[in-house]
């Protein structure tokens, strides 16, 4: 097997070394057969694997006891043959799910990995195959990004069949899976019914956390259970690693550090409180590396000298949401990530740099008299947090970057937008674009407005009929994305609730 077995061994051991469970057994290269036993672990909530590169992929799961995650790690299906990894201990305190770092894997090679849970007194339970590939030369990447999980209402009808655009993305076979935020709406309840305009009915599973806005941590971790009910989100995601983000909804609409709510849906008005709940059930939820620190969410991920995703925070760093006529600087990076983003970005050897923004840079995303995303609306120069854009525009320019390209979500709609300084107001930056997905399972809205500082040309769009189409109607939308391994050409395309493309690009590298 293509697979270092030593230093496999070692990233194992070294995730569980402090956690002895008695009675354990040792590990063993044979696997038990696939069989769910009422007595044993069982795995809810399925499988995944997050941040996979071309050394390193973290898998994750989740038991319903307290018991050790173990996972047998082979290539080409051959489980006979496997190693058998063993990962931490569990319990209650974590919300029984457990993550476990690969090291040592091999450039270039698929992966398959069945996935247990050990009980106190050895016994495995339930398992779980899946699969995954990591970047190598001489291979093209492919990947699909979206945003937008089961909001404004519309959460899992088994009569629709799901959320079947997770199928539609699973379909075209993809390397990885960008999140670009939203991946849950704690801040909207779902109810068993809702009467469509037609005089049909939507019928959402429905379960008790989902059934208010999240407030507590088992309110939060509850609304990433009911998303992992889905058969289709189980599937894809155990077949396909997620690079994920997270914006507003994973806490509460349009929230910024500091802000007391006046909601009255809500019993705790300090968003601090609610984010910091929050967060912990983000990081519990989605696989993912922390090379900045357990708490940091934006990081790099490369993808093979193909490609880089560097993946922004806009939530976490950002000033109180600004009216749009505020000149001065206001934060939405922060001071710490722009300048971690324009380094990474400048250093980077690969071909292409996707920066994944959770929110869009040039459309006016309103928060009633404020300022949500980055556009005020204004024509002009830069104000308030289109400085902070501006100036890692400006930065990629002097430092001669090339082949950036912006990848969001958000709006609940998709574009294509190209940024362009010979119609701009601000124009020290080169040309580049700015895609936009979304939403996945969710209410479908706009157009929003194009704001005009940094010379955005709407390329192609596809929105809501009216405001928060159901997912039923066919306008939910994720994107696409392939890099030929010979030419480095960077295909991206717009596809619809069932994988029909509507909107296609080949982008040439700049050399």
């Amino acid at each position: 097997m293509n697979l270092s077995r030593r230093q496999l061994l070692a990233a194992s051991t070294a995730a569980s070394a402090s956690l002895a469970l008695p009675g354990v057994a040792a590990a063993t290269t044979t696997a038990s057969p696939s069989v769910v036993r009422r007595d044993r672990p069982g795995l809810p909530s399925g499988i995944a694997t997050g941040d996979v590169t071309s050394q390193s992929a973290i898998v994750w799961s989740r038991t319903d006891r307290r018991a050790r995650l173990v996972v047998d790690l082979t290539s080409h299906g051959r489980f006979d043959k496997a190693i058998r990894l063993r990962g931490p201990i569990t319990g209650p305190d974590a919300d029984f799910t457990a993550q476990l770092p690969l090291r040592g894997l091999r450039p270039g090679q698929q992966y398959d990995y069945r996935v247990a849970f050990e009980d106190e007194y050895g016994r495995r339970g339930e398992t779980q195959t899946g699969s995954f590939s990591t970047p190598g030369r001489n291979r093209g990447v492919s990947f699909v990004w979206t945003g937008d999980t089961a909001g404004q209402g519309w959460g899992i009808n088994p009569d629709f069949g799901g959320m079947i655009a997770y199928k539609a993305m699973h379909d075209t076979r993809p390397d990885f899976f960008l999140h670009s935020g939203d991946n849950i709406y704690a801040d909207g309840p779902l109810q068993a019914e809702v009467v469509l305009a037609d005089g049909t009915v939507w019928k959402n599973v429905v379960t008790e956390e989902v059934a208010k806005v999240a407030e507590t941590l088992a309110e939060y971790r509850g609304r990433y259970k009911y998303n992992l009910l889905d058969d289709n989100v189980r599937a894809f995601n155990a077949d396909v690693p997620i690079v994920s983000q997270w914006d507003d909804h994973e806490t509460v609409n349009n929230w910024y550090p500091g802000e007391i709510l006046t909601d009255t849906r809500y019993t705790e008005k300090r968003v601090d409180v609610l984010a910091a709940r929050a967060r912990q059930a983000f990081l519990e939820y989605l696989p993912m590396e922390h090379p900045g620190g357990r708490d940091r969410i934006y990081r790099k991920v490369s993808y093979g000298p193909l490609l880089d995703v560097f993946c922004l925070d806009m939530r976490t760093y950002r000033d109180k949401n600004p009216a749009p006529g505020v000149a001065g600087d206001v934060a939405i990076l922060g001071e710490e990530q722009a300048n971690w983003l324009v380094r990474e970005v400048a250093a980077s050897k690969a071909t292409w740099k996707v920066i994944a923004s959770d929110m869009p840079i040039g459309l006016l995303v309103p928060d009633g008299t404020e300022i949500e995303a980055v556009a005020n609306g204004l024509a002009g120069a830069p104000g308030g947090r289109e400085h902070e854009i501006a100036w890692v525009l400006s930065q990629f320019k002097r430092r001669k970057v090339r082949n950036t390209i912006w990848l969001t979500a958000d709006v609940h709609y998709c574009a294509a937008h190209h940024y362009d300084p010979s119609r701009a107001a601000f124009t020290d930056f080169d040309p580049f674009w700015e895609i936009v997905a979304g939403p996945i399972n969710a209410g479908t809205f706009g157009p929003n407005t194009l704001d005009p500082t940094f010379g955005p040309k709407l390329e192609f769009v596809k929105a809501a009929d009216f405001p928060n189409q159901p997912p039923s109607d066919g306008n939910q939308f994720f994107g696409h994305v392939e890099i030929d391994p010979r030419t480095e050409v960077f295909t991206t395309s717009l596809r619809d609730l069932y994988g029909k493309v509507l909107w296609s690009k080949d982008l040439n590298p700049a050399h």
